[in-house]
């Protein structure tokens, strides 16, 4: 049964810098995802320590935090039908440089690390990753009249409402 979830996008500030956030944006709305959080913010220290915990004991993990509290960083919420999965699809693989072609990394990025984008990797971490950035009224709730001309009448009628 397919079923809506729900996934956090952020773009690093290297998106953010080279001005690609409407060329990101456009790729997840090619797609047919609805957008339901949006917003600008600051990464503290705090938010890196915990959003990237599973690196704190890394070498690399000063130029990650230094890298993430640059400039602010665009932060959103995607909504669709088994839309994680399509996300990290449409995102591309970590290395940049070995990212398929059509995905965001693999047409605008060439680094490991500065890679662009960031997308939740489970409906776990996109829960908690959401509830890191927004509050629940930052999150909108909305019919889209192009649901029908997404989705096919079986993955609409599973659903409560898109």
């Amino acid at each position: 049964m397919n079923f809506i979830q729900q996934t956090v996008v952020l773009i690093k500030p290297d998106g953010l810098q080279r001005g690609l956030v409407g060329a990101i944006i456009n790729r997840f709305e090619i797609k047919g995802l609805k957008l339901v959080g949006l917003k600008m913010v600051n990464f503290t220290d705090e938010i890196v320590n915990e959003w990237y915990s599973h690196h704190k004991d890394k070498s690399f993990f000063a130029d990650i935090k230094k890298f993430m509290t640059w400039t602010p960083i665009v932060a959103m919420v995607w909504e669709g039908v088994e839309c994680i999965n399509a996300v990290r699809k449409i995102v591309g693989i970590t290395k940049a440089r070995a990212a398929e072609a059509g995905s965001i990394r693999g047409d605008f990025g060439m680094s490991g690390s500065q890679n662009l984008i960031h997308a939740s990797d489970s409906i776990e971490s996109a829960e908690k990753e959401r509830k890191m950035i927004f509050s629940a009224d930052e999150i909108f709730v909305y019919h889209s009249g192009m649901d029908s001309l997404i989705y096919s009448k079986e993955d609409l009628d599973s659903q409560d409402s898109l």
